[in-house]
Parts: structure tokens; sequence; C-alpha cells
């Protein structure tokens, strides 16, 4: 699982990256992302393989989101 959690009195506190105007949740690994981005998909009733996982510019971490990055 990812190392990048913390867990404050019972709360999930995840660590974030800047990604233009937003913050987004960061994950360790690429099976980490797309296992959250699956998780999510359910959890808000999406469509299976709408959310993708795709690799920081900025960092040594993933995020998810819901259109591929353009290469």
């Amino acid at each position: 699982m990812s190392t990048t959690r913390q867990v404050n009195f019972g709360q999930y506190n995840p660590k974030l990256c800047w990604v233009g105007d937003k913050q987004k949740i960061c994950y360790d690994s690429e099976e980490d992302a797309e296992d959250a981005a699956r998780l999510s998909e359910y959890q808000h009733g999406l469509p299976p393989h709408s959310l993708h996982a795709y690799k920081c510019d900025m960092g040594d971490h993933w995020h998810i989101a819901n259109k591929k990055k353009k290469v």
C-alpha cells in the first residue's frame, strides 16, 4: 500500500501536489493510482476505466485524471 498516507486522529490526510490551479492526491506507484481510480469509479457510479493514472511532471509520483494525458 502507499506510503504517502498520513493518519491523524482517525482522519485520512493524503500527500497532495499542485497540478495547475488544483491540488491532487499523490500516489507512490502507477498501480496504487489505478487501484484508486477503479475504487473512485465504483463509489461515484462512473463507467469502468473513465479515470486514468498519469506520472506527475513535478515529482516521482502519480495522479489520477478523467482524461488521458497527451504525449
